[in-house]
């Protein structure tokens, strides 16, 4: 990976404070999704090392907790100018092993800073309250804790900011982490790492793991030492770790799947809706959670939606994510480009009509045209599954009411988006949408300030915003008696 500053890429996991390697030479290798070649070996961790990580983190934690909130506060936000010192080698190593645009992933980075930066200031603001007390004698107190040390899981699709927004909260409360990245991209995590170093967290604080992940699940979701999981990724997954937290009655928080439906009313502004459905759909080539998964234009304006739509399309150039005028990746593996290729054949079986792509890109290997499906209907898998790829389905409809009982007829509900005038139905359909977000005239709607989360089956608790903390936090309540001459 041609970088500036060569330090940000390890190959060993960051366990209290120091770079481990395997003694028995233990390495999974890791390959550039754009050209399948090989980028680095990274040491892969057993159970022995996962329990030290563990071990070290309940220290740090006990010494971090009584840490004043301004010191904290000032480590991260060193942290955060680390990020910004090194947004462009940070960038280029999310190109390199998880291949968006660059520019994509300089976004992204940025994105993953705000949240340390955030939540610096956060922890000077965990406070408490002082309730009237039950009896004439008696003062009731009510202080937040720090839950302790937190279990992590993070994905491939946002390697850096998905870590931030774990990071930023978890270390503001006072708690530690151990942490686990997805398989396919490690550097970013052990560059994350090594600038927390570099930032003056202590040692055993903030602990990055590369391991097989039923190694880590099991020792994690085994340890009483752990009170809390984070993770982001599938909701099958989700469900499993959700299950064998309940062992030892851990936190959880659950960032899972998503189904977003994007709604066009007849009243809408046309080239708005159509700007923010290019970017809720192909940003990252389809694979984020909170991708467009179901377009949903009203029967009055659907021709001529998808006319202005498709030729927008017809502009985005696939390419090396490192190639400055990219603007769309490769697929991240075989699995996400067969899954793709998938849901685009079973939708033109059952009537749907290929406006635009639909195929492997003449660029060969993971990477896939940015497709249109006219005619959609909600009997294809594109309308009941979430495709993860560049693929947009386009449905007409005809009612709001219609179209709210199908955008709902999903057990997700991660993100949502919308585009009216009406002022009327903006309260209407935003209150109705069974969606943790909703995007109202928009197709960009995560913040470092605003709370991202799901409900149903998308997962539990919230990342981001003043509510961000209170997943890492326990509520105490001390009884004060006689207090009375």
């Amino acid at each position: 990976m041609e970088i500036i500053n060569k330090n940000l890429i390890k190959h060993q996991s960051y366990i209290d404070g120091e770079w481990l390697e395997m003694l028995d030479g233990s390495t999974t290798s890791i390959y550039n999704p754009a050209n399948q070649e090989k980028i680095g070996d990274v040491s892969s961790c057993g159970i022995k090392e996962i329990n030290k990580a563990i071990e070290a983190a309940c220290i740090a934690q006990k010494k971090w907790a009584k840490v004043p909130s301004k010191e904290k506060s000032e480590a991260l936000n060193r942290l955060y100018l680390l990020m910004l010192e090194n947004q462009e080698d940070l960038a280029k190593i999310i190109t390199y092993e998880q291949g968006k645009p660059l520019l994509e992933s300089r976004g992204e980075i940025l994105y993953g800073a705000a949240y340390i930066q955030w939540f610096a200031e956060e922890a000077k603001r965990i406070y408490g309250d002082i309730i009237p007390g039950h009896m004439s004698d008696r003062r009731t107190v009510v202080i937040k804790q720090p839950i302790g040390v937190v279990g992590c899981i993070t994905p491939w699709n946002f390697p850096s900011a998905m870590l931030a927004r774990k990071m930023g909260p978890a270390l503001a409360s006072g708690c530690a982490m151990v942490c686990k990245p997805a398989p396919q991209t490690p550097y970013s995590a052990l560059a994350l790492a090594y600038l927390s170093k570099e930032a003056g967290l202590p040692k055993g604080l903030f602990n990055v793991i590369i391991s097989d992940a039923e190694i880590f699940g099991s020792a994690i979701l085994k340890s009483s030492a752990v009170r809390k999981l984070t993770f982001t990724g599938s909701t099958a997954t989700g469900k499993k770790l959700l299950k064998a937290s309940a062992d030892t009655v851990k936190r959880v928080s659950l960032e899972l799947g998503g189904h977003a439906p994007f709604i066009v009313f007849d009243d809408a502004d046309l080239e708005s809706a159509i700007d923010g459905a290019i970017a809720a759909k192909y940003r990252n080539s389809g694979q984020t959670c909170v991708c467009a998964n179901r377009i949903y234009v009203q029967s009055k304006i659907y021709e001529k939606f998808c006319e202005g739509f498709i030729e927008k399309v017809k502009l985005i150039k696939t390419g090396n994510g490192l190639d400055d005028d990219t603007d769309q990746g490769p697929l991240i593996d075989e699995n996400a480009l067969i899954k793709t290729k998938k849901h685009v054949s079973n939708a033109t079986e059952l009537g749907g009509l290929i406006a635009l792509g639909g195929k492997t890109h003449k660029l060969g290997g993971l990477f896939f045209e940015p497709t249109i499906i006219k005619n959609s209907n909600d009997k294809m898998l594109v309308a009941n599954e979430e495709t993860f790829g560049p693929v947009a389905p386009i449905f007409a409809f005809e009612t709001e009411r219609e179209v709210i009982q199908r955008a709902n007829n999903s057990p997700y509900g991660l993100a949502s988006y919308f585009y009216t005038r009406d002022l009327a139905k903006s309260w209407r359909v935003s209150e109705e949408l069974e969606y943790g977000m909703v995007g109202l005239n928009t197709g960009i709607i995560s913040s470092e300030m605003a709370p991202f989360g799901g409900i149903k089956e998308s997962g539990m608790g919230r990342e981001g915003s003043k509510y961000g903390m209170d997943d890492y936090l326990e509520i105490k309540y001390i009884s004060i008696a006689g207090v009375d001459d």
